[in-house]
């Protein structure tokens, strides 16, 4: 009888501790890679063998929704907060510091508070809105090696456009500076920001040859990353999530109509279904819930975003 007792009491105990125990999350490390007007039709034009690869072997849509207005820093804001421009405010698209920062938590908030580790790496000093302190261990905007890039962009009125210039920083260095980060610290979340497209985009048109140039410097640029995480000895552990904020058209982009709004969306890594197209409909607001649901974290009160569950085992 006693034997009995001590056997259903190391039983419970078993169970117990399987209850108690934190789940584990379904990659350690998680990486969002965004390309700077990466509209999908030009994309489909491009010699891009690494990205394509990936959407090949991973699951993908080349159908998913950026937000109105289709704008560098407010896409991205949704990207990395997972809510709308109606909760973030972050309305504006330059670097402008009396505006100070996002003021909503951060997909690097919510995984902090999990003790996952965090860095960024951007092409765009407007990026700053979203380094909140103490969210990222790294943020990384090479000041030093900027170029200035003069662009046309949506003035608010349809049919009308505004010139402005801003810095931005070339995939090759940015592919760098996150490459050796990777190797060396091995980020549990990490976001990635091409802009060469977008730099092409607005210099000569969406789809001329030039943007087509850039899209595949972008693609060489992914594969230093790709070739990062594998020499990192993290690729079996790691999603890499591929997307971008906004496509074009002509000059610009910031409009409503397909051209602008349809972003691609590919997952690739641990857990990923296998050469899956994703139907659900998927919305830039998905890739901070994705990145939270596969890190275990919970999602914050008023998310607009959902886990894109489907491309996944």
């Amino acid at each position: 009888m006693i034997a009995s007792l001590f056997r259903s009491i190391a039983a419970f105990t078993v169970l117990f501790t399987a209850l108690a125990a934190p789940a584990a999350p379904r990659a350690e490390h998680v990486f969002i890679i965004s390309f700077d007007g990466g509209k999908p039709s030009v994309i489909a034009e491009s010699e891009m063998p690494t990205l394509k690869g990936m959407a090949a072997e991973g699951a993908h849509t080349w159908v998913a929704q950026t937000i109105f207005p289709s704008i560098t820093l407010p896409s991205h804001t949704s990207m990395l907060t997972g809510v709308g421009p109606d909760k973030h405010m972050i309305l504006w698209n330059t670097w402008v510091p009396g505006a100070g920062l996002v003021r909503v938590p951060t997909v690097f908030s919510e995984a902090k508070k999990g003790g996952v580790s965090t860095a960024m790496f951007v092409g765009k000093e407007k990026f700053k809105h979203l380094n909140l302190p103490g969210t990222l261990d790294e943020f990384s905007y090479p000041t030093a090696r900027q170029t200035e890039v003069t662009k046309d962009s949506a003035a608010g009125k349809v049919g009308k456009t505004k010139t402005s210039k801003e810095g931005t920083v070339t995939a090759n260095v940015v592919s760098a500076e996150a490459a050796a980060y990777i190797i060396a610290k091995r980020p549990g979340l990490c976001f990635i920001h091409f802009a060469d497209p977008d730099s092409a985009g607005h210099k000569y048109g969406w789809g001329t040859p030039e943007q087509i140039r850039a899209f595949a410097a972008s693609d060489g640029a992914l594969a230093v990353v790709k070739a990062a995480i594998q020499k990192a000895g993290i690729a079996a552990t790691s999603v890499v999530i591929m997307s971008a904020d906004h496509g074009g058209h002509d000059k610009t982009h910031g409009s409503n109509s397909p051209d602008d709004m349809n972003i691609p969306w590919i997952a690739w890594g641990r857990g990923v279904k296998k050469n899956f197209t994703i139907t659900e409909r998927v919305t830039t607001f998905d890739t901070a819930a994705t990145a939270l649901w596969l890190l275990d974290r919970p999602l914050p009160a008023g998310f607009d975003g959902r886990p894109v569950t489907s491309a996944f085992e």
